[in-house]
């Protein structure tokens, strides 16, 4: 195997914007490092769920891509733009006591099953990279959890940025919001195109 393609193709698609990275840098920005890591862990969670589901059925869901990409990418765009009304419609909260509805286990885990980015990036490179040069059922999953951590890795970083500038995000709230909603549409009409 190529590692430095490996390793090219999974850290770009983990540190790029996508609907899991602006996510958890709005819930960073928005309720900070600490009250985001549910979220993370429920994104780490997910990958883990969707990476080994990838590895387990590569090879069969190249075969049903063609009937199931419709209902993902669908299902994925509607879930994404959810999230992108939930941002839009953010009001400043005086209480800080409490996680946002968005800053969950639940939400960042069920973001995985819909996240339509993450599960062309573990069929990538389960396809291209580990299943041509590894076969064993151990190997496979320890592939699994390696891009689990790397695609973790880039939502750490993006929750990490949006809790360092906290205080910029807090005065620019409404200007944020309505940029990260956009991106979150962009993501969505992306899917759709």
């Amino acid at each position: 195997m190529y590692f430095s393609s490996f390793f090219s193709y999974t850290f770009l698609t983990a540190y790029t914007p996508g609907p899991n990275n602006i996510m958890a840098m709005t819930n960073g920005s928005r309720d900070g490092f600490k009250r985001s890591i549910p979220f993370l862990l429920g994104i780490f969670s997910g990958f883990i769920i969707v990476m080994t589901a990838c590895a387990t059925f590569t090879s069969l869901l190249y075969e049903f891509i063609p009937k199931l990409r419709p209902v993902m990418v669908w299902l994925g765009a509607a879930y994404i733009l959810w999230l992108a009304w939930t941002i839009w419609t953010d009001k400043k909260s005086k209480k800080k006591s409490r996680r946002t509805e968005t800053n969950s286990f639940l939400s960042g885990m069920l973001l995985q099953f819909v996240n339509v980015k993450i599960i062309l990036y573990g069929i990538t490179a389960m396809s291209s990279y580990i299943l041509p040069n590894y076969h064993g059922a151990l190997m496979i999953q320890l592939f699994a959890l390696l891009l689990s951590l790397i695609g973790t890795s880039g939502c750490i970083c993006w929750a990490f940025f949006g809790a360092a500038f906290e205080k910029l995000f807090n005065k620019y709230r409404k200007q944020l919001n309505i940029v990260m909603a956009l991106l979150l549409v962009y993501c969505a009409i992306s899917l759709l195109l």
